[in-house]
């Protein structure tokens, strides 16, 4: 309610990720509205009231996460179809047939059901990185669950082998343009809308660019998938003669608004374009593992870091990873590289925590309103309770989070100071009932589609 105070009160430990870092042991949190107006010691609280106390004795609270690479309209529906052995480019084939085939009220119900599992598990802002068809449709989810979400439309002008619709150069530049205007800001500030070119092996060099232009002129930002995959490389070396984000830089597409997806195939001169030029990246570990992207292989993440590139954290979709949880991305962030380069000083548990909030929030351009816990800053916080064996013992709360817990420890979720998961239940929708539907509705695409994939093992 608007005007009204909450107060968490007594937390074990508060993980503020602020400027210096503080973890406050028995902490207390005064939210007014929408904002954190205080945080501090119980003690040092003990006075000031609140029309609602949250008791969060044996809690651990953190800033919301934030997803900055989640494709949410769509996954949901067919989760788990598709064999782990399928090629990339057969999954995103059949992957865009099946959206294509999507009605309104079907995107609604699985965006509804994909924000539901991020909030449950602690996200509370993601990028959907334009491939929602029905964005008035889906606009009722994003008002329902109270989520914080960062989206526009995605567009080519290429011919391309996703099937991606392909628009003429003025109607593409158009649909960002449009998209940005009428989008940015809605839900009291909780939308925030981007250009958002798929990828620049898929568009020519006037249309990045005119997105960027948007992106600067409407003071927003823009994002676009660069992953840099082998036939990405080849493509920009044969076309342009240089590697893809130098490519970018070179034709004014870079820079402090600018987000690019994945980031595996990349090589140190494309690192110091970034660098260069303040662009900002997001890692999704969950899928480049499961789809076989060559991450611990190719990967620059700890290069990327040491030149303080700002480096947040995604998942992809619900069915190329299959799982859409932050914190399975910042236990995977924290490992791999630790595999990979044989050496444990790679990517500690505090940089994880910091990639999937403060530089989470930074990569979204959200740095000034959330990613910490902080007097000023938009009430977004997540509540743990470590009453249960996989938290304990506890020492080092930072540890215990990124490498022992998991969201199913996830109590209590606020957004812009709404309760939005309260004892680990959604306060939105009946999540049953919505599962049920989407199960109903994931049936029908398949028949529609003809799309189908034998099972290994023979149900009977």
């Amino acid at each position: 309610m608007a005007g009204s105070t909450v107060k968490i009160e007594g937390a074990k430990f508060i993980l503020t990720v602020d400027q210096g870092r503080r973890i406050i042991q028995d902490g207390s949190i005064l939210i007014e509205g929408r904002d954190i107006t205080q945080v501090g010691k119980a003690s040092e609280m003990a006075g000031v009231a609140a029309d609602r106390v949250i008791d969060a004795s044996e809690m651990v609270v953190t800033p919301g996460f934030c997803n900055g690479h989640m494709h949410i309209s769509y996954a949901h529906a067919t989760r788990g179809i598709f064999p782990d052995s399928l090629d990339p480019g057969d999954y995103l084939t059949n992957v865009f047939a099946l959206q294509s085939a999507m009605t309104e009220e079907e995107e609604y119900l699985t965006s509804l059901l994909g924000i539901t599992e991020l909030l449950k598990y602690g996200t509370t802002c993601f990028l959907d990185p334009g491939s929602t068809k029905f964005l008035d449709t889906c606009m009722k989810a994003y008002e329902e669950s109270g989520c914080r979400i960062v989206l526009g439309k995605q567009v080519v002008d290429q011919d391309n082998p996703l099937n991606l619709p392909v628009y003429p150069l003025n109607e593409a530049v158009s649909i960002m343009e449009d998209t940005v205007k009428s989008y940015n800001g809605m839900l009291d500030g909780r939308i925030s809308a981007w250009t958002m070119p798929f990828a620049s092996e898929y568009c020519n060099t006037d249309l990045l660019v005119a997105a960027k232009d948007i992106a600067d002129r409407y003071n927003t930002s823009m994002t676009l998938h660069q992953s840099n995959a082998r036939f990405a490389i080849d493509f920009h070396q044969q076309k342009y003669g240089k590697r893809p984000i130098k490519y970018l830089e070179d034709i004014g597409v870079l820079g402090p608004n600018v987000l690019l997806a994945h980031v595996i195939g990349v090589d140190p001169s494309e690192v110091d374009s970034m660098a260069r030029t303040g662009t900002r990246a997001v890692m999704c570990p969950t899928a480049a593992l499961k789809m076989g992207q060559g991450i611990t292989s190719k990967g620059m993440l700890p290069e990327m870091l040491e030149q303080n590139i700002c480096v947040g954290l995604g998942t992809d979709a619900g069915n190329n990873s299959s799982l859409i949880e932050a914190m399975r991305s910042m236990y995977l962030i924290t490992v791999i590289f630790k595999d990979a380069r044989q050496s444990t000083s790679m990517i500690p548990a505090e940089t994880a925590l910091e990639m999937a909030t403060i530089q989470g929030a930074t990569a979204l351009g959200l740095d000034s309103q959330i990613g910490s816990i902080e007097v000023g800053k938009k009430a977004d916080l997540v509540l743990f309770d470590t009453k249960r064996p996989e938290w304990r013992t506890m020492f080092n709360p930072v540890n215990n989070l990124v490498y022992n817990a998991d969201g199913r420890s996830v109590h209590t979720v606020l957004v812009d100071g709404n309760v939005v998961v309260e004892d680990h239940k959604p306060t939105f929708v009946d999540e049953w009932e919505l599962i049920q539907k989407v199960q109903e509705l994931g049936a029908g695409m398949l028949q529609r589609t003809g799309i189908s994939f034998p099972q290994r093992w023979p149900i009977v």
